[in-house]
């Protein structure tokens, strides 16, 4: 009886694999065009250089205007303080702003004089873009003219695409080296590549925290800022490779 060895086996198993996957390519599997199909993955891991910081602010008073007259004031000094610790202005984005009554349910366990100072309230926040090592600086600038909402930081990279290339780069060379292994078992030759196709994700290792949260009042100035680390961005690639086999 004529046996099947198990590396021709897994051969027979990568055909129909192929053809299944990738019905619209015009690379065709038979004995005139021999190929392997892998699927591979591979990251890249770098330090974050890119600090999204979200800052705003909450100011109260007891009628529309009084509360307008105080946001603008309360405006006015972040953005003008921000622009003085050199921050482009065009890495600073409006997010939103509002002037409205304030709800009772955050009035009702005041005491009755805060209680009318507190009729209407003024909220805006921004989103300040700087490199990563600039984060902590522009929350402290923030805070110490005002601020009092915010603190999140969104950390990401200035060159994704490059970070994507290398995390390819290294799955496609992954994808060789399985192809190759494979080409060994099965007593062949791992021959050029025929075609490839990829898919990329960056995120930090650890998840952002993208919430809003109200901070105490301003310092003083001669409070040092937080101490803050850029977090780690992962970028992976998965690569669909086809290698002809000789």
């Amino acid at each position: 009886m004529k046996t099947t060895s198990p590396a021709a086996v897994l051969f027979a198993l990568a055909a129909p694999i192929l053809c299944a996957t990738a019905p619209a390519q015009t690379i065709q599997v038979s004995k005139d065009n021999r190929s392997i199909a892998i699927t591979a993955t591979d990251k890249v891991t770098q330090k974050a250089d890119i600090a999204t910081v979200r800052i705003g602010f909450i100011a109260y008073g007891p009628t529309k205007d009084a509360a307008y007259a105080t946001g603008s004031e309360t405006s006015n000094a972040i953005h003008k303080a921000l622009l003085s610790a050199g921050v482009a202005e065009d890495s600073i984005e409006s997010e939103n702003q509002n002037i409205a009554p304030t709800q009772p349910y955050e009035l009702d366990k005041l005491p009755p004089a805060e209680k009318q100072q507190r009729q209407f309230q003024v909220t805006q926040s921004w989103t300040v873009r700087v490199a990563a090592a600039d984060g902590a600086r522009v929350l402290d600038v923030a805070v110490k003219n005002g601020a009092n909402q915010g603190g999140s930081i969104d950390w990401s990279l200035k060159d994704r695409n490059a970070a994507e290339a290398e995390a390819a780069a290294k799955a496609l060379q992954r994808a060789r080296d399985v192809g190759q292994r494979m080409a060994s078992g099965l007593s062949v030759t791992l021959g050029p590549l025929l075609y490839a196709s990829n898919q990329t994700t960056s995120e930090p290792i650890r998840p952002i925290n993208g919430r809003v949260f109200a901070m105490a009042a301003a310092p003083a100035a001669k409070v040092a800022p937080l101490a803050l680390d850029p977090q780690q961005i992962e970028t992976s690639s998965t690569v669909y490779a086809v290698f002809s086999i000789q």
